[in-house]
């Protein structure tokens, strides 16, 4: 009975109360006064409390806070707009670098299987809250992004262990770094650098939730600081600065000549039952010599008079770049007062068969020309070279010393001066970049001159600018370092018609070389005497044997 009382006061309720609440509303809703919408307090960061300063200090962006980075939100809608291909083609490059490195486990630790059962980045792409951008002398690009990325991403990895499978899921990822990225060398091919260089400026905060069997793991006291204090630690070892990831771009010859490795010392000794080239008399010899794919002019021998068996005894330094595949050319010539000089004939001699710092001499059949397997071969005599192969010393090597006070390391040049890393051949590569401000009074042809030990070099004019590039490399070869000495260094100015003061001085710099040979390279840009504003760019390197 009291069931039955109970139910029927809860219908009645229900019946009455529902009209009475609509009218109610509606009534309040037609005649209660409508309340002004209050607007949002907004204020500049400069009118903010200390208190309020604090709170939304951390949410800023970079461009923001540091005046050195620049703001970019062109890239991020791009990368906004991108981000649906950008995703598809991540993960592709995800699973394809996974798959080797799954295979390897499967059979150990009774796994049978792993595969991805769900990998998407998202829709949120990352944002780029500032780029910074550093101006330096090398040809490279050199700049840092600040990255926040609070991702949606749905990464599913199924691990099937027994048959049966085990469900790890990531979630709540969220990423926040400033790496330094590095495009070098830049290079006139596309995309215009060789190689990527990738290193983290500080320890990257990364927060992620870990799923497994349904429950997050994460959430287990301890375990979650752990685990971002083990993530931070290994990926500092192996990409915080000065660590560096370097992703190879383009071929390291690709638009660019190779560094010079070594000299080759040749010492061109004789040559015997040479041909005889001229109806009255003997052939009057000559050696020319160079290496393979070198754009200097080849070194030459005297000419040995009316002489069918010469000895030369004289000796040439040649600069090696690839010893690998680079080839010494030997040409012999007969010498002619009138017309072209006669061929004697030629040989080979590749430099792989050197072994470096050891003497070897090379006895060869003089040919007519490469080709072995020629039907009219015949004898043209035999020549006598001594070859060498010095490498250069690395540049670990001259700077192997103790750490000083201050936590560098000496020079072992600097440190013993009577020391036998003192003496000994060496190349000076001398690169002038380029010039700024520099300004003629009556014309701007800039070419540059350089001035060392009495030989005289220049680089090619540019015509009507101030700001020349060369980019030029010059080469002396040297018995000895140039400790103590000079180089000079001249901007001139050429009238390009003809006219009276056809040349003019844009300005000189002396620099001396002691701090080349100590330190193995220099790359500065000097202010010219006699010019207003004007510099020059240059690069001067010391490769000892």
């Amino acid at each position: 009975m009291g069931f039955l009382i109970s139910s029927l006061l809860d219908i009645f309720g229900f019946g009455i109360g529902i009209p009475v609440g609509i009218l109610v509303g509606f009534f309040l809703f037609v005649y209660s006064d409508p309340k002004d919408v209050q607007e949002q307090d907004v204020r500049p960061v400069s009118q903010l409390d200390s208190s309020t300063l604090v709170d939304i200090l951390p949410d800023l962006p970079f461009w923001v806070k540091n005046p050195d980075y620049d703001r970019v939100d062109w890239l991020n809608k791009f990368i906004l707009n991108m981000w649906p291909y950008l995703d598809k083609a991540i993960c592709e490059t995800i699973k394809s670098t996974a798959q080797p490195i799954f295979a390897e486990y499967i059979g150990k630790y009774q796994i049978e299987a792993i595969e991805f059962e769900k990998l998407s980045l998202g829709t949120l792409p990352p944002v780029l809250q500032g780029v910074k951008v550093y101006k330096t002398n090398e040809k490279e690009l050199t700049m840092e992004p600040a990255i926040k990325w609070a991702g949606n991403s749905n990464i599913i990895l199924v691990l099937t262990l027994h048959s049966f499978p085990f469900r790890i899921q990531l979630v709540d990822l969220q990423i926040f770094a400033a790496p330094r990225i590095i495009l070098k060398p830049l290079v006139p091919t596309f995309p215009c650098f060789a190689s990527l260089v990738l290193s983290l400026m500080e320890k990257p905060h990364v927060d992620f939730g870990l799923n497994i069997l349904g429950g997050d793991i994460m959430s287990i006291p301890g375990l979650y600081r752990f685990v971002q204090e083990t993530l931070k630690k290994e990926v500092a070892k192996l990409y915080l600065w000065p660590q560096t990831l370097e992703i190879p771009i383009l071929d390291a010859t690709t638009g660019a000549t190779k560094k010079p490795v070594g000299i080759l010392n040749v010492k061109v000794v004789r040559a015997f039952k040479l041909l005889k080239m001229d109806f009255l008399g003997a052939s009057d010899p000559y050696v020319k010599l160079h290496l393979s794919g070198e754009r200097l002019p080849a070194k030459r021998t005297t000419v040995k008079r009316k002489n069918l068996n010469p000895e030369w005894n004289e000796n040439f330094k040649l600069i090696v770049r690839d010893p690998h595949t680079q080839v010494l050319e030997l040409h012999v010539y007969d010498w002619d007062k009138v017309g072209g000089h006669d061929k004697l004939g030629m040989q080979l001699v590749p430099l792989k068969l050197l072994t470096p710092h050891e003497t070897r001499e090379f006895t060869l059949d003089l040919l007519k020309n490469t080709n072995i397997s020629d039907p009219h071969k015949k004898q043209r005599g035999k020549i006598v070279v001594e070859l060498t192969f010095d490498p250069f010393k690395e540049e670990n090597e001259l700077s192997s010393g103790h750490l000083n006070g201050y936590g560098k390391k000496e020079s072992r040049i600097s440190r013993n001066s009577d020391d036998d890393t003192m003496s000994g051949a060496g190349l000076l590569l001398v690169t002038i970049q380029g010039a700024e401000d520099v300004e003629g009074q009556r014309h701007n042809n800039p070419y540059a001159e350089i001035l060392f030990r009495g030989e005289k070099k220049k680089t090619k004019m540019m015509r009507k600018t101030r700001d020349p590039l060369w980019n030029e490399e010059f080469q002396f070869m040297l018995e000895e370092p140039p400790l103590g000495e000079k180089i000079h260094f001249q901007v001139m100015s050429h009238r390009s018609g003809f006219g009276f003061r056809s040349k003019e001085s844009l300005g000189h710099v002396d620099i001396d070389l002691t701090d080349v040979v100590h330190n193995g390279r220099i790359n500065n840009k000097y202010h010219l005497i006699n010019s207003k504003n004007g510099q020059i760019h240059l690069v001067i390197r010391w490769k000892m044997i």
